[in-house]
């Protein structure tokens, strides 16, 4: 009777097992989720915008020792904050940004040239908010940062587009 209680235990663990090995599987990664929020941009309103970085924090919490959360809210509150220079939000955005950019810093295994993208995009968000202002304040911590970015990752797509973006804007000025 123990004999086949312990086959009966055991069976039920391998099964167990096996339906959490399944479970598990199905779960969407996280490039997929964020995959997911970011494809919801592609009509680039003020609101998709606030619920991607909605949706971004939430996968940030599932992953909180991930950078590439931390790094797409911070993208993308700066992608709101420079379409909307002075919506409401942008303030709180902007403050998402630079939370999100402190906590890049201190992990070792972010992106370095991710992080110097994203401390040039915010000086010049600063400078679209209020150029007369902001211009000659931050103009060459954006040129700086955006140049630190190319020289540890010449290949950062993100960084070449945001530069030549800010000295196409300068040369309209």
């Amino acid at each position: 009777m123990t004999s086949r209680i312990s086959k009966l235990f055991v069976l039920a663990i391998v099964l167990m097992t096996a339906a959490a090995g399944v479970c598990r599987a199905q779960e969407p990664t996280m490039e997929a989720l964020i995959g997911q929020s970011l494809s919801k941009l592609q009509d680039p309103t003020p609101e998709a915008f606030l619920n991607c970085v909605a949706e971004l924090k939430r996968i940030e919490a599932m992953y909180p020792d991930s950078p590439a959360p931390k790094f797409q809210i911070a993208l993308q509150s700066l992608n709101y904050s420079v379409t909307n220079p002075h919506a409401d939000q942008t303030d709180n955005m902007m403050a998402e940004a630079e939370e999100r950019i402190r906590q890049l810093e201190e992990m070792k295994i972010a992106d370095q040239s991710n992080l110097f993208t994203l401390k040039g995009f915010i000086d010049m968000v600063r400078i679209v908010q209020d150029p007369a202002q902001n211009g000659r304040k931050y103009y060459l911590d954006v040129m700086q940062n955006y140049e630190k970015a190319l020289k540890l990752n010449p290949d950062n797509e993100l960084a070449k587009q945001l530069q030549q973006k800010f000295q196409e804007g300068m040369r309209q000025r």
